[in-house]
């Protein structure tokens, strides 16, 4: 099997990611964690239900992190009220194809504190929905292709893991996650060599001598993708030559990939191609029949349109 960048999936790395950006969410949106107007209007021992209900269709994503972020927003509040505190019981998991109306979940507890709850849990499953949405409609355009859809590292600040763990939901995969995860040669690495006389082929062939130059290289190479990025055909007959991983096209056209995959064939056949540039929906669907296998889209991570979900009351009661 060929070599393949970590998939991100729900673990305790992202769980913390989650909690630290909530942390900030919860100071930005309430500092102090008070609400005056529901502090104005609902009583101390209000007791409210409430479902989260998609309004329009999509993929779920991110309700794998809705128990963490509710048990640090329980915690986060019990130092200003008392009997602050909110449940959530899930009906649907990450990657439910949700249609208008679906219920994803119910939210009960305080009536006061559900509504401090409601907008940080609905901005979070908004956002990350629609990525998994945008990435399925991608993914769904090449169906029946050798193709891949992967992300790239256009993502919000902060953001990357639960973005990538929503490019996953969607059905897509995940590219690299960041600097330090696997070796991408770009355009700007080749620009500062260009004063030497750097090719992309001498650039892979640096890059392997550096690593093996490390502590444990020799393994570490066995695991580690190497991928370089070319505009031209004659960047892509000289990287051959090395037998990289990967080799991202650059803003190719169809004809010119197409190309590209017989030059490929013929010198490196191991080596997989990445189509990447100014590719959309619509022309998705060429692109996976030039014959690469992967395909990566900042749109993914950078355009998606939030999904439009909305918190609905059930129910609203006093103990008695």
């Amino acid at each position: 099997m060929k070599k393949e960048f970590l998939q991100q999936k729900w673990d305790a790395i992202i769980e913390k990611s989650l909690c630290d950006l909530m942390r900030l969410a919860m100071r930005e949106d309430s500092d102090g964690f008070l609400d005056i107007t529901s502090l104005s209007l609902i009583p101390e021992e209000a007791k409210c239900r409430a479902a989260i209900v998609a309004r329009s269709g999509g993929v779920l994503a991110g309700a794998a992190g809705l128990p963490a972020f509710t048990r640090l927003f329980n915690q986060e509040r019990e130092e200003c009220w008392v009997d602050g505190r909110v449940r959530w019981e899930p009906v649907l998991k990450d990657g439910a194809v949700l249609a208008p109306g679906t219920v994803v979940g119910h939210v009960s507890g305080s009536a006061q504190a559900v509504l401090c709850w409601e907008r940080l849990a609905l901005n979070l499953l908004g956002h990350l929905s629609g990525i998994a949405t945008s990435t399925k409609a991608c993914v769904d355009a090449i169906c029946g292709t050798n193709a891949r859809i992967y992300d790239t590292r256009k993502t919000t600040l902060a953001w990357r893991r639960l973005e990538k763990y929503a490019v996953r939901c969607g059905g897509g995969h995940n590219h690299r996650m960041g600097l330090y995860d696997h070796v991408l040669i770009k355009d700007n690495h080749l620009a500062h060599g260009a004063t030497t006389g750097i090719t992309p082929g001498q650039a892979v062939r640096d890059c392997r001598d550096y690593i093996k130059s490390t502590e444990d290289g020799e393994q570490v190479l066995k695991n580690l993708i190497i991928e370089v990025e070319v505009d031209t055909l004659d960047q892509l007959r000289d990287v051959l030559t090395q037998h990289p991983d990967i080799v991202l096209l650059d803003n190719m056209s169809c004809e010119t990939m197409r190309n590209a995959v017989t030059l490929r064939n013929e010198l490196s056949p191991e080596t997989e191609l990445e189509a990447s540039g100014g590719i959309t929906l619509q022309t998705l669907r060429a692109v996976a029949e030039s014959g690469v296998e992967r395909i990566s889209l900042g749109a993914l991570t950078h355009s998606a349109k939030n999904l439009d979900l909305g918190l609905d009351y059930e129910m609203e009661r006093k103990e008695s």
